[in-house]
């Protein structure tokens, strides 16, 4: 078993207290980032070394900046990075940095990230594999009359989700065609902020699925 002695977690709040825990129990030395806007948040006091990244003003692109999270692992000489979930745990680029500065990306190989980081390339990969999926849209969508039309093909209640997002940004349920518009740029804008990347998918809404 890889062990490290020192550990940084690219993420804020309830996740990052969770992995500091976890590691100080396996003895390691925990490393928390932190915006302007979360000077006062608690993950920042909970880790043994704390650090302010990114500009103010931008309390969630801090987060997204991987050059400044790669700079000061590697300043402050941290073996390891967890992503947490959410922010950049399923970016490839950001697995690919890690490996490229010598740190470890406590997550999936980049090669795992670049096929199913992409919901819509996973999606595929279980399409050609004869994996039954819900009916939607093989490529993200940016024009909101192309959007506006698959959701009516797929039929109503749909979901727009965030292609390269995780931990439940950037969806929104659309139950009828007259909220659909808002719907949709509300999820990309809240997938540009969170992720990074504006693009979404559609799939048919399941309600209370099981």
């Amino acid at each position: 078993m890889q062990t490290f002695k020192k550990l940084l977690v690219a993420n804020r709040s309830e996740i990052a207290i969770r992995v500091f825990r976890s590691a100080s129990e396996l003895g390691i030395r925990t490393v928390a980032i932190y915006s302007h806007e979360d000077r006062y948040a608690l993950h920042r006091f909970k880790a043994d070394e704390a650090y302010r990244i990114g500009k103010t003003g931008e309390p969630i692109r801090s987060y997204l900046d991987i050059p400044s999270i790669i700079a000061l692992a590697k300043q402050i000489e941290v073996d390891a990075i967890h992503p947490g979930y959410g922010f950049l745990s399923e970016r490839p680029e950001f697995a690919k940095a890690c490996a490229e500065a010598g740190i470890k990306f406590v997550g999936p190989s980049v090669a795992c990230l670049e096929s199913l980081g992409d919901k819509t390339a996973a999606r595929n990969i279980a399409i050609s594999a004869g994996v039954p999926v819900l009916g939607g849209t093989e490529q993200s969508i940016e024009s909101l009359d192309e959007a506006r039309t698959k959701a009516t093909e797929i039929g109503f209640p749909v979901m727009i989700k965030a292609a390269k997002g995780g931990g439940g940004r950037g969806m929104r349920a659309v139950m009828k065609v007259t909220d659909f518009d808002q719907a949709f740029e509300s999820a990309r804008n809240e997938a540009n902020t969170a992720f990074g990347c504006a693009d979404v998918f559609i799939e048919k809404f399941i309600d209370r699925a099981k």
